[in-house]
């Protein structure tokens, strides 16, 4: 499976492309084109080995296509969505100035909360994958950019890019699969903690970026022996320098900013504020800003992995993993949320879940146009294609989280049993 984190490398998609077509019996660097999987995904039992191939090579050939696309009309989409970003968010931080009024204090809240979105989503997720570095524009990068999220950017590229994406949802090595602390799929042995599942998502959902932060750490890897405590504490270094900098810029640079402009706005103007008062509201708008930011993230990303319909895998089904096979697991695995444009751009395009998962290093905003070239090969190979509103999504993503914290009679009995 190394070879598919190779095939995933950003900058290489040109060499890689150019190499394949001189010898496509097998791209260098990647899973082999074809070959036999020892266990087939049961959704995808009735494709031969030839079917996989076949499906392997068309969208190998979508992914082909884009890369040769690409250029100028994209690269000044994301400048311009940093600029939209960068612009939102100090409007916002404005807003909080005047925070003492309800209308300037829930705009600033609004345009804080959607700066962050954007900076998340649109930006952050996507530059960190590599999607922009063929621009080798130093400032949209993904070896120099660090994002408004408490997680630190290499630690995230490391559990996100390198394991999620390799290993989607392959019980064992997906650690994804529940962030470790939550019981998403019936293949997860039931155990008496997974009572408070619902509690827990709860809980999660506002804090989301901090639960992220904490598993990017992988304790769990740590408490196994497969992580040396050198390498813990270094995570532990590198979330601690980051929260210090993230709390400093929100809830004391902001908060202080806004009561002393406020304050020499008011005297200028005859009309005295109360530093305190507008400190502290200005505080509070950023906390709920930060708020909004994580349950709207944490909405996207579990309805694009833990609806109905999403499958897991065991480690038998990538045993003799080809190209398309490897596809195929990719498409299993995810779930698409339908929409309008806005609602993609606000998604980070994650409302493609599908097609980010086949293609995570192409430009975001060529997903929307890849989607319908995707459908129809799943809709021609018998494959599903997992989409549907956004409350539909949501709604059976948490009616999973409660059900799956009861269990069943037999799971009960294992419990027992083990």
């Amino acid at each position: 499976m190394t070879s598919v984190l190779n095939a995933l490398k950003p900058g290489a998609a040109d060499s890689k492309t150019a190499r394949a077509a001189a010898k496509p019996d097998k791209r260098t660097g990647v899973l082999p084109t074809h070959g036999h999987l020892a266990v087939r995904p049961p959704t995808a039992a009735h494709l031969s080995d030839d079917d996989v191939e076949r499906l392997g090579a068309e969208l190998d050939a979508i992914r082909d296509e884009v890369l040769a696309e690409r250029g100028a009309k994209d690269a000044a989409y994301v400048k311009r969505m940093v600029k939209i970003q960068r612009a939102t968010e100090l409007a916002g931080r404005v807003c909080m100035i005047g925070s003492r009024s309800k209308i300037a204090w829930s705009a600033g809240v609004g345009l804080i909360a959607l700066g962050k979105v954007l900076d998340n989503m649109e930006l952050g997720h996507n530059v960190l994958h590599g999607q922009w570095d063929w621009m080798r524009d130093p400032d949209i990068h993904s070896t120099t950019w660090e994002w408004d999220f408490v997680a630190p950017a290499r630690g995230w590229q490391h559990t996100h890019n390198d394991l999620h994406h390799t290993w989607t949802n392959v019980i064992g090595k997906d650690r994804d699969v529940g962030y470790n602390i939550l019981r998403v799929s019936d293949d997860q042995p039931w155990k008496p903690r997974d009572l408070a599942n619902p509690l827990v998502n709860l809980v999660l959902a506002p804090m989301f970026e901090w639960g992220i932060a904490s598993y990017d750490i992988e304790w769990d890897q740590y408490k196994a022996g497969y992580k040396s405590r050198e390498a813990v504490m270094a995570d532990i270094a590198a979330l601690r320098d980051k929260a210090i900098a993230m709390v400093a810029k929100d809830y004391v640079a902001t908060p202080l900013a806004a009561a002393t402009v406020g304050a020499l706005v008011g005297k200028a103007l005859g009309r005295p504020t109360n530093f305190c008062s507008t400190a502290l509201r200005a505080l509070g708008g950023t906390v709920a800003a930060n708020a909004l930011r994580n349950v709207w993230a944490h909405a996207v990303i579990f309805c694009g992995h833990f609806p109905d319909g999403v499958d897991t895998f065991d480690e038998r089904m990538i045993d003799g993993e080809t190209r398309g096979d490897w596809y195929i697991r990719q498409m299993l695995g995810s779930a698409n949320i339908s929409g309008t444009r806005t609602f993609h751009t606000l998604t980070g395009n994650l409302s493609h879940q599908i097609e980010h998962h086949l293609f995570p290093d192409l430009p975001s905003n060529r997903y929307i146009e890849v989607a319908p070239k995707v459908r129809e090969i799943c809709e021609r190979y018998g494959l599903p294609y997992n989409t549907g509103r956004f409350g539909r999504q949501l709604g059976s993503t948490w009616k999973n989280i409660c059900v799956l914290a009861v269990p069943t009679r037999d799971e009960w009995a294992a419990y027992r049993a083990g």
